[in-house]
């Protein structure tokens, strides 16, 4: 049985590949990881921390990434957490923060509030009328910053280590 869990939600898969990149970190530290869309975990009790990742749309979190976080509440209380979203397009992500709901269950489960990482809106990778429409424009491209979610991922599993 894995100890950490990374889950995802995503509607493009880059919130995914940024998942997959934690994860691969954190088991570089001598953890087990799963990696899992949150549709597909069923319990948390069974890990000793939880990486939840969402992809952010119109400055909204997925629904299915919000359901988990209200679902899980009172174990998630119980360990560490750490929370982040991707999908701002462009190189400004200062102005970006979660959204209000996500914000307060973030300081009910008493986890950090989440990192912002870019996002990714290409034609080859959009889903949905709007997304193939803004995937032609000048927004167009991948914002993430494989640096920054490095560094974020060597914090959480520098974390985990003194939590031994």
């Amino acid at each position: 049985m894995a100890e950490i869990l990374v889950a995802y939600a995503t509607k493009m898969g880059a919130t995914k590949e940024i998942a997959e990149a934690v994860a691969e970190r954190i088991r570089s530290a001598a953890h087990q990881v799963t990696v899992l869309d949150v549709a597909d975990v069923e319990s948390v009790e069974q890990y000793k921390a939880v990486v939840l990742g969402s992809a952010l749309y119109a400055a909204r979190w997925r629904p299915e990434a919000v359901r988990f976080l209200k679902r899980n509440a009172a174990a998630l209380a119980r360990k560490p957490v750490w929370l982040f979203h991707s999908g701002p397009l462009g190189d400004d992500l200062s102005s970006q923060k979660a959204p209000r709901k996500v914000r307060e269950l973030a300081t009910r489960i008493g986890a950090e509030q989440p990192a912002t990482f870019g996002g990714r809106l290409t034609p080859d990778t959009a889903v949905g009328f709007f997304a193939k429409k803004m995937a032609q424009g000048p927004m167009s491209g991948d914002f993430r910053d494989w640096n920054a979610i490095e560094l974020w991922a060597n914090h959480v599993a520098e974390q985990l280590v003194a939590a031994r």
